[in-house]
């Protein structure tokens, strides 16, 4: 995997993988390097969640994420706490034994941060009729 960081002028920079495709930063206005690790753990667990109820009905999924930071520099995370929504007919203990195995083994970008943080995490479904 290769890829490219450009600094656009200001506090902007794109990131570009090799096939071209651009991701706009911005370190004071958002998404900062940051935001986007934050938001790229949510992603990739989503996958995982997505692809594991692939069999089964639901309409919608997403996650919700907050975290905390050290106080003084290096200002890296220090917990993630991650809420993940299903609308559909799913059972709970399906969801959250996806979500535990995404975080477990499948996961690579939170399987690649620093072990030290705490990632807590916790599946809230919702029926079909709340859409």
């Amino acid at each position: 995997m290769q890829g490219r960081v450009e600094w656009t002028g200001g506090t902007t920079m794109d990131g570009i993988n090799a096939a071209g495709q651009r991701i706009a930063m911005d370190w004071e206005s958002g998404p900062s390097p940051m935001q986007l690790t934050l938001q790229m753990v949510g992603a990739c667990s989503l996958v995982d969640v997505v692809v594991g109820l692939k069999e089964r009905a639901f309409t919608k999924a997403w996650v919700e994420m907050d975290s905390t930071r050290a106080e003084s520099s290096p200002r890296r995370f220090t917990t993630m706490t991650m809420v993940y929504h299903v609308q559909g007919d799913v059972p709970q203990k399906l969801v959250e034994r996806v979500v535990a195995k995404s975080h477990e083994k499948y996961c690579s970008v939170s399987n690649s941060l620093d072990p030290t943080i705490t990632i807590n995490w916790r599946v809230e479904l919702h029926p079909e009729s709340e859409g």
